[in-house]
């Protein structure tokens, strides 16, 4: 049996996080989802602005907006929702056949919005209307501003997939947002099935601390975040509020472990995929990271329900002066920031295509 399989034996669903023309062309995915259990997939304004620097597999499209004088922002979404719809019919099976329970993929709105709900609620709107698809997620940061279009999007009967959590604390205010959509829907007599994940970024804490720690914390800070939340996560699942809604006919909003490629060139290639081995949780993996794992990753075991040495991991690493409350806001803005400059990158290479094309 592949360790792949294994790993979604265990009930943990294996993502892919990357999406491009060529994979779809090419038949990639597809195999992907045929040997290797991949049973979702994301994106992000990164992935799209690599694929599309990168490749001249979007020109003719870009080419045809360009004689249309479409803009950046509303080709851009043309592109995504190509290769996004094209990957939903692929997962559409395991969609239906898990009565929509996996089967994803996820589209981000403007990481320009991340501070503005209003315009997140709209685009979320737009975006999930204009798909036409039951097994897209519309991707919307866990910022102030994210959480109140998280529950109004959910109320809404949007599908979200809450990206940029870094901490128990913000997943949590992800999971109250969440919740409260559904007891809107409930108390308005809408149906309570509504899909949602929350993702939080595990990797980028061992990037922010790796000069700061000694040699014996190095790659131990991003796990010891994720254990803290799950233990969260599955209290939750277990508390009354929860049960009444799972007995109204609510899906519980799973945990998904993001930024789970390793950054460290002497760690582990698996490192966070094996340590974070959990029923009822979703790992997106970058496209170098799975097949690694596929390659040679092993299962050592499964995340413990009560966090194993979190505490004390991070308790070491406050005395080493590693706040990690204030560790958390930073990179959520700062992870922020990286996709609204990837969004403005990916536009400018748009627009610089257009002229090209165009002329």
């Amino acid at each position: 049996m592949r360790v792949t399989q294994a790993l979604h034996d265990l009930g943990q669903r294996l993502w892919l996080d990357n999406i491009t023309r060529t994979l779809l062309d090419e038949g990639t995915l597809a195999r992907y989802i045929a040997e290797l259990s991949i049973t979702g997939l994301t994106s992000n304004p990164t992935i799209f602005d690599q694929a599309i620097a990168k490749s001249e597999a979007y020109d003719e499209v870009i080419g045809r907006g360009a004689r249309a004088v479409r803009s950046g922002e509303a080709l851009f979404f043309t592109l995504a929702l190509e290769d996004l719809t094209r990957a939903a019919d692929l997962f559409r099976p395991v969609h239906d056949a898990t009565g929509g329970v996996d089967g994803w993929v996820s589209l981000e709105v403007s990481p320009l919005l991340a501070d503005d709900a209003k315009g997140s609620i709209e685009q979320a709107a737009q975006l999930h209307a204009q798909a036409a698809r039951p097994n897209l997620f519309i991707k919307i940061p866990g910022t102030r501003a994210g959480v109140a279009a998280i529950e109004e999007s959910i109320f809404a009967g949007v599908p979200v997939n809450v990206t940029l959590l870094f901490s128990r604390e913000q997943y949590l205010a992800a999971a109250e947002a969440y919740l409260r959509g559904i007891e809107r829907r409930i108390a308005a007599g809408r149906d309570p099935h509504v899909a949602s994940v929350a993702s939080l970024f595990v990797s980028r804490w061992d990037v922010a601390v790796q000069d700061q720690v000694p040699a014996e914390l190095r790659n131990r800070l991003g796990i010891a975040i994720a254990q803290r939340a799950y233990v969260a996560y599955r209290e939750l699942l277990e508390s009354p509020r929860w049960r009444k809604l799972e007995q109204g006919g609510a899906r519980a909003q799973r945990l998904l472990w993001a930024s789970t490629g390793t950054k460290d060139p002497k760690a582990s290639e698996t490192l966070y995929v094996e340590a974070l081995a959990a029923p009822d949780t979703i790992d997106t993996m970058p496209e170098k990271t799975l097949l690694a794992f596929a390659d040679h990753g092993r299962l050592a075991g499964k995340l413990p329900v009560d966090g194993g040495d979190a505490e004390q991991v991070i308790a070491a690493f406050a005395r080493a002066g590693i706040d990690a409350a204030a560790l958390a806001t930073r990179l959520q803005h700062e992870g922020a920031r990286s996709f609204e400059k990837s969004w403005k990158d990916l536009m400018d290479c748009i627009e610089a295509k257009s002229r090209a094309l165009a002329a």
